[in-house]
């Protein structure tokens, strides 16, 4: 079983390349979530909604979260609305969730904190 990463240890982390590794158990999955407040596993895929003032704060935040995810080279799914930007995270290569996924978490809460303060 892999040990739960902290969320300052998954923000200090870079996203890899993830070939030949394999995806997180649902358990790892959990005991990993719980060092992250606010996401859930469904479908395959770790996931949040950010919950924003206006249309204008989500896509600053979008707009913040592509810049993040292109130093990363690890692409989320987003489903974009006037006040809300929902997140999903997996890695294809794996076929399901794996750190690189939990460090993209982190980093997206990193981004919006940012975006609030």
């Amino acid at each position: 079983m892999k040990p739960a990463l902290t969320r300052q240890q998954l923000v200090s982390r870079k996203s890899r390349p993830m070939e030949g590794e394999r995806a997180y158990t649902d358990s790892e999955i959990e005991v990993q979530l719980s060092e992250l407040a606010g996401w859930s596993f469904r479908h395959g895929a770790i996931e949040r909604t950010y919950a924003f003032r206006d249309y204008h704060d989500t896509i600053a935040f979008v707009n913040a979260l592509a810049w993040m995810v292109h130093s990363e080279d690890h692409h989320p799914d987003l489903q974009v609305g006037y006040n809300r930007c929902a997140v999903r995270w997996n890695t294809h290569s794996v076929g399901g969730v794996s750190e690189n996924d939990f460090v993209c978490a982190a980093k997206s809460d990193a981004v919006f904190a940012r975006a609030l303060g």
